[in-house]
C-alpha cells in the first residue's frame, strides 16, 4: 500500500512541498532525510510503502534504496536533458547554450539516466549568467512538480514516460575542477569564457592558478548584474500555478 512520500529537498522548499503534496492525499506520511546515511537509516518496511520525490536535491539515492522501494522514485533536475549531471547551469553558459531548462525524471542508479516524465525548456537572454540560469531553471523545476504534484503524492502507478532522451556529457566534479584549473598559457577569450561561467562564486567553487607552486584563487570584481529574464525570482510562492 502506497501511504509514504520521502522528500529529499532543501529544508527551505520542505514545508511548502510538504503543504503541496498533502494538499492532494491529506493522509500522507512525508519522511525528509537531510543525508544519505539517513536515507539509508530508512526501514526497509517503510520503504516498500514509499515513492521518493528529489527536487533539487545533492543527494545521491544508491541502488539498494531504489531497488527496497515499492513505488519508484522521482527527480527534479534543474537543467534540460542535453545537460545531465552535476552543476549544468555553469556548463550551459560556457557552451553559451540558446536553450535551457528542467527535467523531470524517474531516478535510476547511475545519476540522470533515468526515464523522463518532464521537460520544460526556455530560451536564454542574451549574456545570461549561471545566477539567471538557475533563477529560471528553479522556476520551471516548480511549474513542473505543481503539475505532477496529484499524481506523485496519490497515484501509485508510476509516471507516464516521454519519448524524449537524455543527451550530450555528464557533468561530474571532476569535469567542473577541470574547468577551474586555468594554465598560466590560456588564451584570453578562453579565459574569459571560464571565469564567466565558473568565476562568479556560486556553488563554492572558482577558477584558481598555479605558479612556481602556489596556487591563486580568482575573485570576482564587483560588477553590473548579468542578464534575467523579468519577473523571475527564486520563490515558490511567486510562481503561477499551472492549468
Amino acid at each position: 500500500m502506497f501511504d509514504t512520500i520521502i522528500l529529499l529537498t532543501d529544508p527551505a522548499e520542505r514545508d511548502t512541498l510538504v503543504a503541496l503534496l498533502r494538499q492532494h492525499n491529506p493522509q500522507l506520511a512525508i519522511l525528509d532525510p537531510q543525508s544519505t546515511a539517513e536515507l539509508a537509516a530508512v526501514p526497509l518496511t517503510t520503504l516498500a510503502r514509499a515513492r521518493i520525490v528529489g527536487f533539487l536535491t545533492p543527494i545521491v539515492v544508491r541502488r539498494a534504496v531504489l531497488d527496497a522501494l515499492g513505488f519508484g522514485a522521482y527527480n527534479f533536475h534543474p537543467g534540460p536533458p542535453n545537460y545531465p549531471g552535476w552543476l549544468p547551469s555553469h556548463f550551459a553558459v560556457y557552451d553559451r547554450a540558446a536553450f535551457f531548462g528542467a527535467t523531470a525524471h524517474m531516478m535510476a542508479a547511475e545519476v540522470d539516466s533515468g526515464p523522463i516524465v518532464g521537460v520544460e525548456l526556455f530560451g536564454v537572454p542574451l549574456r545570461s549568467g549561471v545566477e539567471a540560469l538557475e533563477k529560471m531553471a528553479f522556476v520551471q523545476c516548480v511549474r513542473m512538480l505543481w503539475r505532477l504534484a496529484p499524481a506523485l503524492a496519490a497515484d501509485p502507478v508510476p509516471l507516464p514516460t516521454l519519448p524524449v532522451k537524455w543527451s550530450g556529457r555528464r557533468s561530474t566534479k571532476a569535469m567542473v575542477a577541470e574547468a577551474c584549473d586555468i594554465p598560466a598559457d590560456l588564451p584570453k577569450e578562453e579565459l574569459e569564457r571560464r571565469l564567466f561561467a565558473f568565476g562568479a562564486g556560486h556553488s563554492g567553487i572558482a577558477p584558481t592558478m598555479t605558479l612556481h607552486g602556489h596556487t591563486f584563487r580568482y575573485v570576482a570584481p564587483p560588477s553590473a548584474p548579468t542578464v534575467e529574464a523579468p519577473g523571475l525570482v527564486p520563490g515558490i510562492e511567486t510562481v503561477p500555478e499551472v492549468a
